[in-house]
């Protein structure tokens, strides 16, 4: 049972904070508790109290100064590098692309920024739950007042339409209420003064009202027990704010992997100043080749990458129904393992209909819908039909109106209300409700309906076989409804009371409703089984009706486990359920902590998470998920805010689409790593040749070149591998581990061992071409003002444009890890050849327009270095295409040789 929060303690005159107090306990002692009475408080005990309790609102914690927000992001180990980067620029006399890093840093910690805010996004948008004036009742007379001025012990009058301003329990009168926003539930709840139900949670006592709330019909007075963080909102508002995010994966992964290339560049650095001083290089030089080794070993280009290729997942996801809020989110989800989802609207059409019948004659479904059954069933309803013809009102009520015209027994609404004398509306606590009906020629009749438990009690005969179909009927995962009459003699009153109403009752039969699962939604579950993810079911809902649910569309295949009331569970046991094998969980009867209590157990357990929620009690475990994913059309703004994900179309299929694009996303930002790594071998490879060679070789690339490679050639190609389709059998493999990094030790081998080996050899080739063409010698002066300079600028420059053509051969290599190109189509990235387009016109005009030429220390190719290097994508691109065949055979062959062991065996 959810327990209340705690409540003001009582004293003379007035209550006193920090006790405990019982809104339950008999109204005169509430009261007297509470310090006030039918003329409610007076203005100065409620200044007074206002002083003790402090205002009726929802605080939020103090923020986090945007400065210091600010200095972290700015000191990220990727930010250093990049501000590195953008020093060797400024160092190097390119302010332009110094300037154009910085821009990159503080636009990636603006991103980070808006991030953080959104944990108070979500406690800003639950006060505006809060109105802003409540009538209340205060030195006798009735008057409007501030809602953030009332405090516990005031006397409130609710009317329809008014925002309950604060947590209260009626002392007279009744409501309709709004509760959605607390139990996601869609039909107004009925809130009458009297007596609280023995044992229930308090969310659902009859009796009870809360802030934020809203009064759809009625009248009442209620006297207020909680407000501000006292009330059920606020606790929520609470939890919310202590829950926390932490990194997604791949945030703590690219902070790894920053460290390490930061270790890998300074030390490369450093050692080779030393060599390059040792070896008798003049300082400048050794400097110079220090600084152009870090700079080729920073990927300037890797954090702007990875957020722009987040973004567009994000875009191609907001097309299919999901909303990400998130950018590192879309990758989380490529690693999610276990969806927690709702039952109602998400599993389900959110719409109830008529499932099954049983009458004492016919027993059920074993003969014909029984039209005095489903004709009496409509009678007793107050659905109304709105000027377009769609059907308003309680769900269950329209899923009667409709399942009567369905079978022949249609209900004329207009003729319905002309007839009814008198009705006695649904009451929590008796769990019926009954009319009296004025049906043409067969006279005035009462009609009940409601829980069969209730209803059967009031019967004039026996029991027993009803009470069992009801049994039967529920376990099939129908909500089921008794409906019973009773015939007025003619020309007598209708029955004054509804004790007197409601006993002598004939059984007309049971009538079972069914919400019916989202068609899509069974393949959607098969789909997630394939991929090796686990679906348990958090639900506020019955426990039978969810388990039937569960194995209609799939869920708990193998093995289902139920949990009746998932709020009575402890740790231990939560901790035993969840590592069962092969076993998917219905959480039943849930509350806000039962889902925040099931996520960071499963975090506990290494698990990456996506839980579903649409109220305001989901926010915290929304909040606190790895994906938190709201409804769009039925969920709250507070679920909609404290969310990383919001489904536009409430669809838990959409989820699924969602996780295989994360995974898809996860591989193609693993591509463009393996594209952006494997040019690194090519840009320090040239300095260490310079550096070996003491000098007698020249620097075969400049830094200014090496600027232009990361901050211009690579990066649209690096954006088109993160637009390529998912690989053949993506959902078909086991959910990564979290803890795997987004850099292996295989990528780092075929980045660096083969891809940017051949490239390094192949641009080396071009660089010594060119030289010894001209005639140069090892140790021959290359500076300005001699012989051979222009050989040496047209050599670095063949260096240049070689990296260049290779990075083409690598970013097809790199689109697929596994499979021959062939098999993934030439021409079916048409962006990556729009980026290897212009990354080739880009680099034209470095080489042969003059005013680039003076700036980046370049010279026009002849024709046959221009051939030369023009082969240079095919070959880096074949070595790659080969070593991927030889591996294929050789998983092939390891393939056929377990299976022949396994059929040796048996």
């Amino acid at each position: 049972m959810t327990e209340a929060p705690s409540r003001p303690k009582a004293a003379e005159p007035g209550p006193q904070a920090g006790g405990a107090l019982d809104p339950l306990e008999p109204l005169p002692l509430l009261r007297r508790e509470l310090g006030t009475g039918e003329r409610g408080l007076s203005d100065r005990e409620a200044a007074r109290r206002l002083a003790v309790y402090g205002p009726n609102e929802v605080r939020r914690k103090a923020r986090t100064s945007l400065g210091r927000e600010l200095v972290r992001q700015l000191v990220h180990p990727l930010a250093l590098l990049l501000w590195a980067a953008a020093a060797m620029a400024f160092v190097a006399d390119i302010a332009v692309l110094g300037w154009a890093i910085v821009a990159v840093i503080l636009l990636n910690a603006g991103f980070a920024l808006l991030q953080e805010r959104q944990a108070e996004q979500a406690v800003e948008t639950l006060a505006r739950y809060l109105p802003t004036h409540a009538t209340v009742i205060r030195n006798g007379r009735q008057e409007t007042a501030e809602a953030r001025d009332l405090v516990p012990g005031d006397l409130i009058v609710l009317d329809e339409g008014d925002k309950i301003p604060a947590d209260a329990r009626l002392t007279e009168g009744g409501i309709e209420a709004d509760l959605s926003m607390l139990t996601g539930e869609s039909a107004p709840a009925d809130r009458v003064a009297g007596p609280g139900l023995v044992g229930a949670p308090m969310i659902q006592e009859p009796n009870l009202v809360f802030s934020g709330t809203t009064c759809t019909g009625g009248q009442a007075q209620a006297i207020v027990f909680a407000t501000g963080d006292h009330t059920e909102i606020g606790r929520i508002a609470a939890l919310s704010q202590r829950t926390h995010r932490d990194p997604s994966p791949l945030e703590q992964q690219v902070k790894k992997v920053a460290w390490l290339i930061a270790a890998v560049a300074v030390a490369m650095g450093a050692v080779f100043l030393v060599v390059g001083v040792a070896v008798g290089l003049p300082l400048t030089d050794s400097l110079m080749f220090a600084i152009g080794l870090l700079v080729a070993n920073v990927p300037e280009g890797l954090l702007p990458t990875i957020t722009l290729a987040l973004a567009v997942g994000v875009r191609v996801l907001a097309r299919q129904g999901a909303v990400i809020k998130r950018l590192s989110a879309v990758e989380t989800l490529g690693s999610t393992n276990v969806i927690c989802t709702d039952k109602t609207g998400t599993l389900t059409r959110n719409r109830m209909r008529l499932q099954g019948t049983w009458t004492p004659s016919n027993g059920t479904d074993s003969g014909p819908w029984t039209g005095e059954l489903m004709r009496a069933s409509a009678l007793c309803t107050t659905v109304a039909r709105e000027e377009n013809g769609q059907l308003h009102g309680d769900p269950t009520e329209v899923a009667l109106v409709e399942g009567s015209a369905a079978h022949a027994a249609p209900v004329d609404l207009e003729a319905r209300d002309a007839g009814r004398r008198a009705q006695f509306r649904f009451d929590p606590r008796l769990r019926r409700m009954s009319v009296i009906q004025d049906d043409g020629a067969r006279g005035l009749r009462v009609i009940v309906k409601g829980a069969p438990e209730a209803v059967l009690s009031r019967l004039a005969d026996g029991t027993a076989a009803a009470a069992d179909a009801a049994d039967r009927l529920a376990r099939a995962g129908m909500r089921v409804l008794a409906v019973a009459e009773r015939e007025l003699p003619p020309g007598s009153l209708p029955p004054g009371s509804r004790e007197d109403a409601e006993q002598g009752l004939r059984l007309l039969g049971l009538v079972g409703l069914y919400d019916p699962p989202r068609p899509e939604v069974a393949a959607a579950v098969r789909r997630c089984h394939e991929a090796g993810l686990r679906v348990h079911i958090v639900t506020g809902d019955n426990g039978a009706t969810a388990a039937a649910v569960a194995g209609e569309v799939g869920i708990g295949v193998p093995h289902l486990h139920v949990v009746p009331q998932s709020e009575s569970i402890n740790d231990h046991e939560l901790d035993h359920l969840l590592t069962l094998p092969d076993t998917e969980v219905v959480f039943a009867r849930s509350s806000p902590e039962t889902k925040l209590k099931v996520a960071d157990a499963l975090r506990a357990h290494g698990q990456v998470v996506a839980m579903t929620g649409d109220g305001v009690n989901d926010a915290p475990a929304l909040h606190r998920a790895h994906i938190g994913v709201a409804m769009g059309l039925s969920g709250t703004d507070v679920a909609r805010e404290a969310s990383t994900m919001v489904l536009t179309d409430d669809n838990f299929a959409t989820i699924v689409t969602a996780i295989e694009s994360g995974r898809r996303v996860y591989d193609n930002v693993r591509k463009f790593i393996v594209y952006i790594f494997a040019h690194a071998p090519a840009e320090i490879v040239p300095f260490l040749v310079f550096a070996l060679s003491a000098g007698t070789v020249p620097l075969p690339l400049t830094v200014m070149q090496i600027l232009a490679i990361d901050l211009g050639t690579e990066t649209l190609p690096a954006l088109a591998l993160g637009r390529e389709r998912a690989e053949p059998g993506v959902m078909s493999r086991p959910p990564r581990p979290s803890t795997q990094g987004v850099i292996s030790r295989d990528m780092l081998v075929r980045s660096w061992g083969y891809l940017g080996m051949v490239s390094a050899a192949l641009v080396m080739t071009a660089f010594f071409y060119v030289l010894w063409r001209a005639g140069w010698h090892p140790g021959d002066a290359t500076g300005p003002g001699s012989p051979l300079h222009h050989a040496y600028v047209t050599a670095t420059t063949a260096t240049f444009a070689g990296i260049v053509t290779c990075q083409v051969g690598t970013a097809f290599a790199a689109r697929t890890d596994h499979a021959a190109l062939r098999d993934i189509g030439f021409f079916t990235n048409p962006l990556l050849l729009a980026g290897i387009a212009f990354e080739l016109v880009f680099t034209a005009a470095l080489v042969y327009v003059p005013p680039l030429q003076g700036i980046f220390g370049t010279a026009a190719l002849p024709l046959d270095v221009v051939a030369l290097i023009a082969v240079f994508p095919v070959l880096v691109w074949g070595t790659d295409e080969l070593r991927r065949r030889a591996r294929r055979n050789r998983l092939h062959t390891s393939h056929r040789l377990r299976e022949t062991h396994h059929v040796a065996h048996r």
